[in-house]
């Protein structure tokens, strides 16, 4: 099966850069290429591509606005958004994935690095890279109370016990694979459970099903180191 890519950058070198690359890459093929936010919506709505590469910094529509825009669209469901940037700052990752980014990789990022990247996102399992995770995640994609109380419980109520688990297991940034060691179960079964529990919460993918965990404190941020001044 082919991943179709979308590429959403202002800079023309480095978007002939990456369509090099990928279309070297026998299972995929770039569908398209926008210049700003705005056309990246466009041409995703035209397109339906698998996977949109998206950079942040974008004249008049940045890709921020443009992710929010498409993931927001029910007739664009099955597109992943990949932000990759220069700009890899904590309150970045944070609005990329409350803006519904499946994804989040530096512009530092290899070769085979994006394009593992691409295919995790496009397999519904991508999270961030590793400078972005578990404490940054649990840090900025909360406000200083999470939504608990009754919505939080409401929404959770659909989940079984080991679907909870599992859930908020993957939210502390565990794979797959560590989360069946830990729970001497197999990878399939996690698999099977984070599958339920995307469709149960009506998540468009892990990244998302990370986001409710937080928000609805099935998972609780850790403290904030505070430094003592000097």
């Amino acid at each position: 099966m082919t991943i179709r890519v979308l590429l959403a950058d202002d800079q023309t070198l480095l978007r002939a850069t990456f369509r090099m690359l990928i279309e070297a890459t026998p299972e995929m093929e770039v569908v398209g290429e926008a210049a700003d936010g705005e056309e990246a919506v466009a041409l995703t709505r035209a397109h339906q591509p698998d996977v949109v590469l998206m950079d942040i910094r974008m004249p008049g529509t940045n890709g921020l606005a443009a992710t929010a825009a498409i993931c927001a669209d029910p007739e664009l469901a099955a597109t992943r958004v990949l932000i990759l940037t220069t700009f890899e700052t904590d309150e970045y990752v944070a609005e990329a994935l409350r803006a519904g980014a499946s994804g989040f990789l530096g512009k530092d990022v290899s070769a085979d690095g994006l394009l593992d990247g691409i295919r995790t996102v496009a397999a519904g399992e991508a999270l961030l890279s590793p400078t972005a995770t578990r404490a940054l995640i649990a840090r900025f994609l909360t406000t200083d109370e999470p939504k608990a109380g009754t919505a939080g419980l409401d929404l959770l109520s659909a989940l079984t016990a080991r679907e909870r688990e599992v859930m908020a297991l993957a939210a502390e940034g565990k794979s797959n694979s560590e989360i069946a060691d830990q729970l001497v179960v197999s990878v399939f079964t996690v698999r099977t459970h984070i599958q339920r529990a995307l469709t149960k919460l009506h998540a468009r993918d892990r990244a998302q099903l990370v986001v409710i965990a937080y928000q609805t404190g099935l998972v609780r941020p850790p403290p904030r180191e505070v430094t003592e001044p000097g």
